[in-house]
């Protein structure tokens, strides 16, 4: 499967992934977001969102653990994962080149704002993919 996590860039930007090579991805709360952290499984590949006011796609990561218990949570009620960082995208691709693409219609990121984890497709991946290797 595939994935797109968000997170605000000055809470832990991708770059701050790419020096400590590891994160414990936790702290999920939203049923939903809960929902599809619960389906990651090890080997997953992951979009990396930065949030807030840059609104884009930055980087591949990779899941390098199936869902255990998040160790925030003293209630023992959610999960978190292990990401590892993979690679920055040759460019971001924003919110708003998303958006404007009508192939992302559906797609959870245009659809549903404020959820944290989400899946994307094979089509969605590539086809992000191809827009961040364009200049």
């Amino acid at each position: 499967m595939n994935w797109l996590v968000k997170e605000e860039p000055t809470h832990y930007g991708f770059d701050e992934l790419v020096k400590e090579r590891k994160a414990v991805w936790s702290g999920v709360r939203n049923a939903l977001a809960q929902r599809h952290l619960r389906a990651v499984k090890k080997g997953d590949r992951v979009f990396y969102y930065h949030t807030g006011t840059e609104k884009q796609v930055v980087g591949i990561a990779k899941a390098l653990s199936d869902p255990y218990p998040d160790p925030e949570d003293p209630t023992g009620k959610y999960v978190a994962v292990d990401i590892a960082p993979v690679k920055r995208l040759p460019r971001p691709v924003t919110l708003a080149e998303i958006k404007a693409d009508l192939a992302f219609k559906d797609f959870p990121l245009v659809r549903i704002a404020r959820l944290s984890v989400m899946p994307v497709t094979d089509a969605e991946w590539a086809r992000i993919e191809r827009m961040a290797s364009k200049t």
